[in-house]
């Protein structure tokens, strides 16, 4: 195997399986949703400054108004993703927010069909269509335990409102092609500490050492080292086993979820994350049916 894409996989890997824990440490912190995506920031910030000064992006000609403008615009919508998958998972469970978040590549293809023209094929339609569908299963199905009523189905509509920040904030750092990646991270993270600073701490500061290094945990480890890892495994992989290795996030989400708090879908529940899951493989990679093949009489 190739040095690039073993130490790629191997970074992509752990990447993935860092995301997978987070919903862990949001629920063990007991902080606010609001206060735990400030501390984030925070953490974050610092994190990543060391990181962008160790690598020299502090440059005056990498980062134009427009650019940094864009930048910040990706920032609110990364941060409003954060607050509503975050707040989703204390209402419909880490492993149905994670699967109704998945849905995201369909997001993305509804922005860039009404936005930017792009083109959307038979078989996108098709691939959305049991998106939908499992959707609606997980949706139908009877919420286990705690999962019930009203803050189950808002807890869906909030993981669906994730995805779509999170589809206009990848369309946003599409523009910014070229851009340090950790630059642009803590340009993001700023941001959302300007924006949540008035908002954060209104239950106070966090009482217990454990809720401190849960919430440190999240700005180095989920923030400064995840996108150091991914956006070196982005430069060292194939898109198609980037989009590969990307499943590793959802399937390690349903593990911590199950292994942690006990929770266990229900198997109308899995059929339905089953569903998203292959509906967005489908669209990472193209997949299309075989056409049938037409055979030519032989001419004589």
């Amino acid at each position: 195997m190739d040095k690039d894409i073993k130490t790629g996989s191997l970074e992509m890997t752990a990447a993935m399986l860092i995301s997978g824990t987070i919903g862990w440490f949001v629920l063990m912190s007991g902080q606010p949703v609001v206060d735990v995506v400030f501390w984030r920031c925070l953490f974050g910030a610092l994190t990543l400054l060391v990181i962008c000064a160790a690598l020299g992006d502090f440059r005056r000609d990498i980062l134009a108004w427009r650019l940094l403008g864009l930048a910040v615009l990706g920032g609110v919508a990364i941060v409003v993703n954060w607050l509503l998958l975050f707040g989703a998972y204390s209402r419909a469970s880490i492993s149905i927010s994670t699967m109704v978040y998945n849905t995201q590549p369909f997001m993305l293809l509804a922005i860039g069909g009404l936005f930017f023209k792009e083109r959307i094929t038979a078989i996108k339609f098709v691939w959305l269509g049991v998106a939908f569908a499992g959707m609606i299963a997980i949706v139908e199905a009877k919420p286990a335990g705690e999962f019930t009523g009203a803050a189950y189905l808002t807890g869906i509509a909030m993981a669906l409102g994730a995805a779509l920040f999170y589809a206009l904030a990848a369309m946003v750092a599409k523009q910014l092609k070229g851009t340090p990646p950790h630059l642009i991270a803590l340009i993001q993270v700023v941001t959302g500490l300007l924006m949540l600073a008035p908002l954060a701490g209104g239950s106070g500061l966090p009482a217990e050492p454990r809720q401190w290094a849960l919430l440190i945990a999240m700005g180095v480890l989920h923030t400064g080292l995840m996108y150091v890892l991914l956006y070196g495994a982005i430069q060292k992989l194939p898109t198609h086993l980037t989009g590969a290795l990307s499943f590793i996030y959802p399937v390690a989400a349903l593990a911590v979820d199950r292994i942690a708090f006990g929770h266990q879908l229900q198997p109308v529940q899995i059929i339905g994350s089953v569903a998203i899951l292959i509906a967005a493989a489908g669209m990472t990679f193209g997949w299309t049916w075989p056409r049938p093949v037409r055979h030519q009489a032989s001419k004589t």
